[in-house]
């Protein structure tokens, strides 16, 4: 009882620092309305396959929209180019999944704003190669939405000008060698140093919990997909908080319906996704 106290203190107090950043739909209102024909054409039956999607993606992004959304959000451009744009057409699926989430259609208004913006930018930085995948990719998205963010008007402390360079190198060298593999994956020994980072240059407000969502959304251990370096259950309990739980399992559930919205096992990795996080409350909670 004296734990969910102090988070409800916090929780009070956290949510208060996020009232003020800049809502997606009014600084995006092209990319929210196409996402919303998206849902539309998805339940009329006219989005029903990877290829249909894929069509539809690709003629929105004409270059015109291409160079307005390099303006808006550096890489984007570089994303979009890997395997004929597969990672550009997997986001716009987590955003169809994202807009019909029974999780996300119950967030508040605000929480719903920043899901937004952590979807916008969660793979930007990926560089997929045909059978492989890309496991350092979080790391250097939050890097990314670090530097994108301040530009689009969110807040930032009076550090950030002095430590955003040194904090991006630290974080984007956060790599090391699997044990299993040759693989690199993300130093989750780092995380420490790189959290610290965040809250320095952001300090605890909506940009932080943005960055921290894409920061770990390769991090939580689940059976049918599993990432490559998970965190333990002792730094599961030390980094997870209520405020990032939620986003961050909207997050996750999110990037599964980007992968098979329109496959047979849809609903099962949907269902591990979610008995991962009822793992992770328990753990938090113990």
């Amino acid at each position: 009882m004296v734990l969910r106290s102090q988070w409800t203190v916090q929780h009070n107090y956290v949510m208060s620092a996020f009232s003020s950043f800049p809502s997606f739909d009014e600084a995006l209102p092209f990319l929210h309305q196409f996402v919303l024909e998206l849902v539309e054409a998805y339940r009329a039956n006219e989005v029903d396959s990877w290829s249909a999607l894929d069509t539809k993606v690709k003629s929105f992004f004409n270059a015109e929209c291409m160079d307005r959304m390099e303006a808006l959000v550096p890489g984007w451009h570089k994303m979009a180019s890997y395997q004929d744009g597969v990672t550009l057409v997997h986001v716009m699926c987590v955003f169809l999944g994202l807009y019909m989430m029974p999780e996300f259609l119950s967030m508040n208004h605000m929480q719903q704003q920043m899901m937004k913006w952590v979807i916008l930018l969660h793979d930007v930085e990926k560089e997929p190669q045909q059978g492989k995948r890309d496991h350092a990719h979080a790391f250097r998205s939050a890097v990314t939405a670090a530097r994108a963010l301040p530009k689009l008007r969110f807040p930032v402390t009076t550090e950030y000008d002095s430590l955003i360079n040194n904090w991006s190198e630290f974080t984007t060298s956060a790599i090391t060698k699997s044990e299993h593999s040759l693989d690199v994956i993300q130093d989750n020994r780092k995380l420490p140093e790189i959290l610290n980072g965040i809250a320095k240059l952001f300090g605890n407000n909506a940009a932080a919990l943005i960055i921290k969502t894409i920061l770990f959304h390769l991090s939580v251990d689940m059976q049918l997909w599993p990432p490559a370096a998970p965190l333990t259950e002792v730094e599961v309990k030390r980094y997870f908080d209520p405020e990032l739980i939620p986003m961050l399992r909207v997050m996750n559930l999110g990037d599964g319906e980007g992968w098979n919205m329109f496959h047979e096992s849809r609903e099962t990795l949907r269902n591990d996704t979610l008995e991962a996080f009822s793992k992770i409350e328990q753990i938090i909670s113990d």
